[in-house]
């Protein structure tokens, strides 16, 4: 039995904010999950960030807040959360003031998103992150799957799907056979899908798995995974926590060449001798992109 857990990142919307979306799966035998789980946490321990959820852009993000305190990085834990806390209540004083409740109300989501972070400096998130993308890499008994679609190419006047529907049936797709190529001929391997909790998305894909079972998809009859995806809390599960970290370093490589975490995460990527096979990018131009390259 092998779980495979899903996350992505950009947006489907067309243009949207992003030139592209990933859909990212890591999958991994049930036997490992125990393990794979506690390391992730452990990681998390080091930096005080027991119970938080891993979210990679969020961690990733600038806090303007640190840079106006003095000394920031000599401070104590607990001390840099007081300060910090301090400066983002006096942030939204202001912005209760100028009466711009959109930016408030923005300012109060981005602030809630990373409040566990704010007693890390930048350098520590950075580390941070590249330490759980260094744990990934090791995972020998994992795999990753994705579909990277650059919305520039994807015509919606062509396509009888949506550009989140596509890549979810591409890596159903990948899962599967996946799942057939490793198995022994005296016990056949099967999977389940484990999918962050995407309300935009949810009753979608769980009515385009109920068809894969019947149809199959273009590229395989769906034989191993079974049932529909278990839609999860993410801030809950620590290994759709990786797929989010996976699914942000394909994204980032492919829209600002941002090769640092890509390179310890794309290791993981199903292959078929020396060619990638879990992992595509769509795009109709000649593309240099590793991806396409080791495609």
């Amino acid at each position: 039995m092998h779980l495979c857990y899903i996350d992505e990142s950009g947006t489907p919307d067309i243009p949207g904010n992003t030139s592209h979306y990933v859909l990212a799966g890591v999958s991994l035998p049930i036997w490992q999950w125990r393990s794979a789980d506690s390391q992730i946490s452990s990681i998390l321990d080091r930096y005080d960030l027991s119970g938080a959820e891993l979210h990679t852009a969020w961690i990733l993000r600038s806090y303007v807040e640190q840079a106006r305190i003095p000394r920031f990085s000599q401070l104590a834990s607990g001390h840099r959360r007081a300060e910090v806390q301090r400066e983002r209540n006096r942030e939204l004083l202001r912005l209760q003031k100028t009466h711009n409740r959109r930016a408030y109300r923005q300012q109060k989501k981005t602030f809630l998103h990373t409040n566990s972070y704010i007693h890390l400096t930048r350098d520590e998130r950075r580390q941070l992150i590249r330490d759980v993308a260094d744990c990934v890499s090791q995972w020998g008994f994992a795999r990753l799957f994705a579909e990277c679609v650059d919305k520039l190419h994807f015509d919606p006047a062509l396509s009888t799907q949506t550009v989140d529907e596509q890549a979810f049936e591409q890596v159903v797709s990948r899962f599967e056979t996946y799942l057939g190529n490793t198995e022994v001929s005296t016990q056949r391997n099967y999977g389940l899908l484990v999918h962050d909790n995407n309300h935009s998305v949810a009753k979608r894909h769980t009515a385009l798995m109920r068809r894969f079972h019947q149809q199959g998809t273009p590229w395989t009859s769906i034989e191993r995974i079974i049932e529909t995806p278990l839609f999860v809390d993410s801030s809950l599960t620590r290994l759709v926590q990786v797929a989010d970290l996976c699914s942000y370093a394909l994204r980032r490589y492919l829209e600002n060449n941002e090769t640092e975490l890509f390179h310890r995460i794309f290791d993981r990527a199903d292959r078929s001798g020396s060619a990638v096979v879990g992992v595509r990018h769509f795009t109709h131009q000649p593309c240099g992109c590793e991806i396409c390259i080791r495609h």
